[in-house]
């Protein structure tokens, strides 16, 4: 019997806040689309998705916690659980965690089947959009054509030929579901599932569409439009409400969530808003000080390298990073000191670099002029092997 406790990582008496993270954390960790589209990844997140979805609801929780899954699945407590697909996982993490304004409670609230309520609600289509550094700072409007089904303008969606509408479904009588008496350890109990004849929906169709056979609704292209606001990551979806396919025999159309796939910016490490760039100098631009010009996901800017700048040390550029999500500020642009070593001398390179170093050749222990606090480079040099 699986721990649902124990596939989180977390106690037993662990808090709904505690849980909750636990999960983000692992199901970010095994999503599919991070593990190319790894098996044992997918298995694995509908795992850790399927105890979140338990433990996360009180009466699941209380009821496993009494009678394990078995107390689940017979409905003790008044609560059926009948089962959970890699479907129902990208759709509670995406409820909880995804896009912007989150998915609807679509496990607790979805029909599964039906139930007698009317044809099925269409599929939800996942589709990638190549994002540039660019694009995620100023925002971007992106055209994208993507394989649905629509509805079949020949039975207009109903899946039977005009005239011949749907009946009554005789094995259910309408309800769209079966109910089924067992006994167990733990007493006599009723499990209801959708009904096998009319798939839950309480009807048939007899004479079944030419067109679409029955489904009411055949496959087509069609572009959409999506609006990426600024500032997004590859964590973040947006979801097209009602622009994915439409649901079989009238049912009402599914979603389009639409997946961001940032590309690399070989000029910059991102962290969050923030972004660092590695600034090669040389030794006199790093002694003397200079004005360099430098990219940022804007343009070009200058920055002031002040003389006397070590290797290593990084200068801020206020507000030229990326904006936050939502507007809420805008994050700093990081340009760190690499001070470079030429490989290959010219002749008077190395003319002038022996006459420096000439220059340099001071005693142990002498300072700086002037003494002060800052010791020279060749008291340094001694401090390190004394």
């Amino acid at each position: 019997m699986a721990d649902y406790y124990e596939r989180l990582g977390v106690s037993r008496n662990a808090s709904t806040e505690e849980i909750k993270k636990a999960y983000r954390k692992l199901a970010l960790r095994y999503h599919p689309d991070r593990n190319e589209g790894s098996k044992e990844a997918e298995e694995r997140f509908k795992e850790i998705t399927e105890a979140y979805e338990v433990l996360r609801d009180p009466e699941k929780r209380a009821v496993y916690d009494r009678y394990g899954e078995e107390g689940l699945r017979g409905g003790m407590g008044g609560t059926a659980w009948t089962g959970f697909d890699f479907a129902d996982a990208i759709e509670v993490f995406m409820r909880d965690f995804g896009g912007f304004g989150g998915f609807e409670e679509i496990f607790g609230g979805r029909r599964r089947g039906g139930r007698g309520r009317g044809a099925p609600r269409g599929q939800t289509l996942r589709v990638r959009v190549p994002l540039t550094l660019e694009e995620v700072a100023k925002g971007a409007s992106k055209r994208i054509r993507v394989s649905v089904l629509e509805v079949c303008d020949a039975c207009g969606g109903s899946g039977a030929p005009p005239g011949k509408g749907a009946v009554t479904c005789p094995s259910c009588g309408g309800t769209g579901e079966q109910r089924h008496v067992q006994r167990s350890v733990f007493g006599q109990f009723v499990s209801v599932s959708p009904c096998r004849a009319c798939g839950g929906e309480g009807r048939v169709i007899r004479e079944p569409c030419e067109v679409c056979r029955g489904e009411g609704r055949v496959r087509a292209e069609r572009e959409v439009v999506v609006e990426i606001p600024p500032g997004v990551s590859g964590e973040n979806y947006i979801t097209l409400r009602g622009q994915g396919s439409a649901g079989p025999r009238g049912g009402p159309r599914g979603d389009i969530v639409v997946f961001l796939d940032i590309q690399e910016d070989p000029r910059f490490v991102r962290d969050g808003p923030d972004l660092l760039l590695d600034l090669p100098i040389t030794f006199s631009q790093a002694a003397l000080g200079a004005q360099v010009e430098v990219p940022t996901v804007d343009g070009p800017a200058m920055v002031t390298i002040p003389p006397g700048t070590q290797s290593g040390e990084v200068i801020r550029l206020r507000g030229r990073g990326l904006p936050e999500l939502h507007g809420r500020g805008r994050g700093d642009q990081l340009v760190r000191i690499r001070v470079w070593t030429p490989t290959h001398l010219t002749p008077e390179q190395e003319r002038l670099f022996r006459e420096l170093a000439r220059l340099e050749e001071r005693p142990f222990g002498s300072g700086e002029p002037g003494g002060g606090e800052e010791k020279g480079f060749w008291a340094k040099v001694k401090e390190a092997f004394s």
